[in-house]
């Protein structure tokens, strides 16, 4: 084992300090990675809190990783050390089930093994990007293009996939007619990927503070969504909404935006259930549909996608020794559009 520095949180009521983890030494397949940039994304939150489940603790969360691989195993083929690379979400998965094989690792019949409080095949519980190195089986590292400077590539390992993924999956294109719901960390590269895909792109947010940004992004209208005449007004004029928030909205009020036959795609979790409105779905011939991260090479696709049309992540970069403030500041929405840790601070 190679121990090195990291940010953990000791418990879940406690705020995250710098400490000392261990890594497994490198093996045959795995990738030795030098951690540049590593994102903060609202789970990691929810996740090292307890939100969603009891933990083992000490925890080092991060699943947006970003940097250059430092050491490669005598069997890697994939990667090269001085590579600029990426991990996402998850690290292993079984690689032979059903999902595995058409490239849907995220959901590995035998339980993907997740990037952070994760168990994995060897049994030790994995620990994320909030540390000065990680140690990754090469199928699960991905090329990071040299036209996204690696600081705001980092938040596309799980923003950028997890919006990417729903968009391409539900045929967005010309033509298409696409609102966001919430202009945040996930809703600003929505927009974006949205944009380049050739949609039609309305952000649906609380307000309107943040207009500017929107329309600089990609967007084409943007309307507050607590002004009551936004659902008049806007009523079956999309054919694909896609909520990005992780708080309880009238589902009701937002479906019917849909057009006769579209889908509202959920990629936030809000932290209790939402009634669903079925005479809204029913009335319309309307769909409710969720969608998780992407697979390992659809992450690639995304990143070269992003790539060619100029798309990265808006960010703050901070010190780790501010990475409990800025958590803070995510779950007061204060930052635009997401904190992302230079590792150089983690020594």
């Amino acid at each position: 084992m190679t121990s090195v520095t990291a940010y953990a949180a000791p418990s879940e009521a406690a705020p995250l300090e710098k400490t000392v983890i261990e890594r497994r030494e490198l093996g045959p397949h795995d990738v030795l990675i030098d951690v540049a940039f590593a994102g903060i994304c609202h789970s990691d939150i929810h996740t090292v809190r307890g939100d969603w489940g009891p933990r083992q603790y000490p925890l080092a969360p991060g699943h947006e990783i970003a940097g250059t691989v430092a050491a490669v195993g005598s069997e890697v083929t994939r990667h090269a050390v001085g590579d600029r690379v990426g991990v996402g979400c998850m690290v292993n998965s079984c690689g032979e089930c059903r999902a595995c094989l058409r490239g849907e690792e995220q959901f590995c019949s035998a339980g993907a093994v997740f990037t952070y409080g994760s168990v994995d095949r060897d049994g030790t519980v994995t620990q994320g990007g909030y540390s000065e190195q990680v140690v990754v089986t090469e199928t699960f590292v991905v090329r990071i293009p040299d036209a996204i400077p690696l600081d705001r590539a980092a938040p596309l390992l799980c923003a950028g996939i997890t919006t990417y993924s729903p968009l391409k999956r539900w045929g967005v294109g010309p033509g298409s007619r696409v609102a966001v719901i919430g202009f945040g960390g996930l809703g600003h590269m929505g927009v974006q990927i949205a944009h380049a895909l050739g949609a039609e792109v309305t952000v649906l947010s609380q307000t309107l503070g943040k207009k500017d940004d929107g329309l600089r992004l990609g967007a084409d209208h943007y309307h507050a969504t607590s002004d009551p005449a936004t659902f008049r007004e806007l009523r079956g004029a999309f054919d694909v909404i896609l909520n990005t928030v992780s708080a309880e909205i009238d589902l009701g009020a937002h479906l019917r935006l849909l057009d006769v036959g579209g889908t509202m795609v959920c990629v936030g979790l809000p932290p209790a259930p939402l009634p669903v409105a079925l005479n809204a779905l029913i009335g319309g011939n309307r769909a409710l549909a969720g969608s998780s991260i992407g697979g390992i090479r659809e992450t690639q696709e995304m990143l070269d996608f992003c790539a060619e049309h100029g798309i990265a992540a808006e960010i703050e970069v901070i010190p780790a020794s501010e990475i409990n403030t800025a958590y803070e500041r995510v779950l007061a929405s204060d930052v635009r559009y997401r904190f992302v840790i230079d590792a150089a601070t983690f020594a």
